[in-house]
């Protein structure tokens, strides 16, 4: 295990060495606050610079990432993202510019979010796009107060939401955050949307029912045009969250489905890698009757160039500061103009042929939770290891030592048992086979030597936690013991 880096502490060493001072040397404590003032130094490591390099970069290997790894972690959309989205991120005229700026002197990055804007609406089939929300979750807040403003502009203020009982969690929370009630509707035993009890459960006072196609069970809502039919037919709005368009774009537009707002995780779908707690982006979608309730700014394009429009008397106002985490949607701008319309279509459909194809190579070994065709996930419980007392949690963890990230476990909730595993479309086939391999190593495992994986990983700096205590009681702070080197007292070592 790598130690911390104040383990790595020499007394008196240090990584820098500056000149002898050439100007008056000043007390801090003629200018600053007593209050301000350290009484003793601060206990720092002292530590050479090349130590300091090699500590960092040894921690940075220990990471499970996707540029190092295999990442198929379900739902969330762990795929490559394309270097050149980084290089032109990186542009000092994209990332150097201030908010604040006048509109005449970001002529560049307006542009790029009105095409932007327009490629999503096109891609979607929706008549309009904000890109202000920052992630998912912030979008499907944005989408329904978008859906309640809608309503009490036609007089006709309703208090429920509706989401299956496979929806992601945010749908719900963001409904609750929005002042709505909220009503739960089982599936069929087929995964989908049980029609008769969403039959039963709409009335006049539905605002919306969200929606997530392809479900959390990798599924396709094949009954989606009777859905949107029966939603529409009380007046309420049908949403999609987009989380899951990563088996969509390019080969079905959720507008011509019948949906009426839609949020898309463009650090899942397009290009920026879910995960690593960077920032994300969540736009939303609109139909027609629903554009006059965007929130502002939003951008225009006239003969004199593109600026940002701050009146709209029926928008929900501003979502957040500014108009979006810009580098985000300047990365999924830039992944979209080099695939182009036929790429987008052919990377879905690499997404789709890669499920299917770990779907039929590991059925035999793992229970499959519905055994049809899915979209660009699978799901399989530890059904088959279970006999042995192995739970899809030990199966989870011995990936690690093959070096595999683990697929998502544990969800959706009405699977028991489930591994919920998303290759997309940026995995070769020889990767796919190794994933095939170790997991049939481990299906093996759970027969012979089953305790083995209770124990797992085997590998890891870490071995297995109790999650429930690290989360609950979190050890995030380095205390010093007496076995640590003390550090100097001289303020030049550090």
């Amino acid at each position: 295990m790598e130690p911390v880096i104040f383990e790595k502490t020499q007394a008196g060493r240090k990584g820098y060495c500056l000149p002898a001072l050439d100007v008056p040397s000043v007390d801090p404590a003629t200018f600053l606050p007593s209050a301000s003032l350290r009484a003793t130094p601060a206990a720092l490591p002292e530590i050479s610079e090349l130590d300091v390099v090699r500590h960092y970069t040894r921690l940075s290997q220990l990471n499970f990432s996707i540029d190092t790894h295999f990442y198929p972690l379900g739902s969330c959309t762990m795929k490559y993202n394309p270097k050149v989205n980084e290089l032109v991120a990186g542009f000092t005229g994209f990332k150097a510019i201030h908010p604040l700026q006048p509109d005449s002197t970001v002529q560049g990055f307006l542009q790029v979010y009105y095409e932007l804007e327009r490629m999503l609406a096109e891609i979607c089939g929706m008549a309009e796009f904000t890109l202000q929300p920052s992630a998912g979750a912030h979008g499907e807040l944005t989408g329904l107060l978008i859906a309640r403003a809608y309503h009490k502009y036609k007089g006709d203020v309703r208090k429920t939401v509706i989401v299956p009982d496979s929806a992601h969690g945010t749908n719900p929370a963001s409904a609750m955050i929005a002042g709505y009630n909220v009503v739960t509707i089982k599936s069929l035993a087929n995964g989908r949307v049980d029609t008769a009890a969403l039959k039963a459960a709409l009335n006049k006072d539905v605002a919306v029912f969200m929606l997530t196609n392809p479900n959390t069970l990798g599924l396709f809502e094949t009954d989606i045009k009777a859905i949107a039919k029966m939603v529409h037919d009380v007046g309420a709005l049908l949403y999609l969250d987009g989380a899951n368009m990563n088996a969509l774009v390019g080969l079905v537009r959720p507008g011509d489905l019948g949906f009426d707002i839609m949020h898309l995780n463009l650090h899942k779908t397009f290009s920026t890698p879910h995960g690593g707690g960077g920032p994300a982006a969540g736009p939303v979608g609109v139909s027609q009757a629903l554009t006059p309730f965007l929130p502002v700014p939003r951008v225009r394009k006239t003969d004199q160039g593109y600026s940002l429009e701050e009146s709209a008397p029926l928008a929900i106002g501003k979502m957040r500061a500014f108009n979006g985490n810009s580098l985000i949607l300047l990365r999924a701008y830039i992944y979209i103009r080099c695939l182009g319309r036929e790429g987008i279509r052919k990377n879905t459909e690499a997404a789709i042929l890669n499920a299917n194809y770990l779907q039929a190579k590991l059925k035999d070994r793992y229970q499959s939770a519905i055994d049809e065709t899915c979209m660009h996930e699978c799901i399989f419980t530890a059904a088959k290891q279970k006999p042995n007392g192995v739970k899809t949690l030990d199966i989870a963890k011995r990936l690690l030592d093959y070096g595999i990230h683990p697929p998502t476990i544990y969800f959706p909730l009405i699977v028991e048992e489930a591994m919920m595993i998303e290759p997309t479309e940026t995995e070769s086939r020889q990767t796919l086979d190794y994933f095939i391999d170790v997991m049939n190593k481990i299906a093996d495992e759970a027969q012979a030597t089953p305790d083995l994986l209770k124990k797992a990983p085997l590998t890891t700096p870490v071995r297995r936690l109790d999650e429930v205590k690290a989360a609950r009681e979190p050890n995030l702070r380095w205390k010093q013991t007496s076995a640590v080197p003390q550090p100097s007292t001289s303020p030049f070592a550090r």
